[in-house]
């Protein structure tokens, strides 16, 4: 990579935001797409490596404000490019030697001094070759009663880890791998324009700073192995449909000393043929005759995973109204729970005989008097 080629990378438009950017806004939008371009997820994507790879060398530079600042001041002082001595496209050229910008002149200054530190740093600081594992996503349903008390469920997961053959170097057993020549095993070279030192991944060894003479006959020489596990994922009380459950550093192991990534676990809840559920509270809609609600009563109502509760109806309770048994409810988070909502639906049984229907003609004769639309009535007229 050339002075020019480098000078001209827009940092911020490749990690998406503007150049006024946080700290915090910054890392967000590296990790969103490191996540999405990881080298695990993306396997023979040239497209995507190469761009994981420019995602990281822009944030190695944004994310540390004295390299930002530098990064800064070089693009302002290039207009956000290089115009070189006989350059075409009509830009012109600078009216002095570009080297003696870069070394400085003799004066012990110059844009040497300013960027080499950016990259000799960055080449150091990655020569490690420590990757953080990739994050896994597993979607797993269970039933509405397990969702409100809880439930510890076995997850099988398969993914990458270092190859058991050759625990992770990539070398046939009893042999190991060297230090890349090229690179002296940072992973990295340099190239040294005018003081200006640029630093890219080493093509021989393709970042990993080691070469692999003997390769693993298992992983063919990846280092990577694919295995598999069960977990046990504990399914907190309370949880709802949908909801997003982040257990740490269970997700992918990391490479060569790097960490493990997330594990996420999507919830689905399944419903339930008799209650429902509003937050923390659960609900239930139970029949009562029309005696019982004219009347009032003391009437059986059921509870989710318990013994039913009595609950007593008022005389003259309404169709539709809801009553409210505390302490029958989902789980908070404080150990308490919410409340159990009991809504009261009037029963009408589809045909009388007999001495029922004989009592409900006695009722209407002895209340025909009463007009129960009256008011609304009353209510529509106004509003002709």
């Amino acid at each position: 990579m050339s002075t020019k080629d480098w000078i001209e990378k827009d940092y911020y438009k490749i990690l998406g935001v503007a150049k006024d950017a946080d700290a915090a806004t910054v890392k967000k939008a590296y990790r969103t797409l490191a996540r999405e371009l990881h080298p695990d997820r993306n396997t023979n994507d040239k497209a995507a490596e190469e761009r994981f790879k420019d995602v990281s060398e822009a944030y190695s530079v944004l994310s540390d404000p004295e390299k930002r600042k530098q990064y800064d001041e070089a693009r302002t002082l290039f207009g956000g490019g290089i115009r070189t001595p006989g350059g075409g496209g009509g830009g012109g050229s600078f009216g002095f030697d570009l080297g003696d910008l870069f070394s400085g002149s003799g004066t012990g200054g110059g844009l040497g001094d300013v960027f080499g530190g950016i990259f000799g740093q960055r080449t150091r600081s990655r020569g490690t070759g420590a990757r953080r594992g990739a994050d896994v996503e597993r979607e797993v349903t269970v039933t509405f009663a397990e969702a409100v008390e809880g439930k510890t469920i076995s997850l099988k997961l398969t993914s990458s880890s270092a190859c058991p053959s050759c625990a992770g170097t990539g070398a046939r057993a009893g042999t190991v791998p060297r230090v890349c020549p090229t690179c002296t095993g940072t992973g990295f070279t340099s190239t040294d324009s005018g003081g200006f030192g640029m630093a890219e991944p080493c093509k021989d060894c393709k970042g990993r700073g080691l070469v692999v003479d003997d390769p693993c006959p298992v992983c063919n020489g990846s280092g990577r192995g694919t295995t598999s596990k069960v977990m046990h994922v504990r399914i907190p009380a309370g949880v709802v449909d949908g909801q997003r459950i982040r257990l740490r550093g269970k997700g992918v192991p990391g490479e060569r000393g790097g960490p493990a990534g997330d594990l996420y676990v999507v919830i689905h809840v399944g419903s339930h043929p008799v209650f429902g559920r509003r937050g923390e509270h659960l609900t239930v809609t139970v029949p009562v005759t029309f005696p019982e609600a004219a009347l009032g009563a003391e009437i059986k109502v059921p509870t989710l995973g318990g013994s039913p509760v009595t609950l007593r109806l008022p005389p003259g309770s309404p169709n539709g109204r809801t009553f409210r048994v505390r302490g029958r409810g989902a789980p908070r988070k404080d150990g308490t729970r919410g409340d159990l909502l009991v809504t009261v639906e009037v029963s009408v049984p589809p045909s009388l005989q007999g001495a029922a229907k004989e009592a409900l003609e006695t009722f209407q004769t002895a209340t025909s008097g009463e007009d129960v639309r009256a008011e609304l009535m009353n209510l529509a007229a106004k509003e002709a």
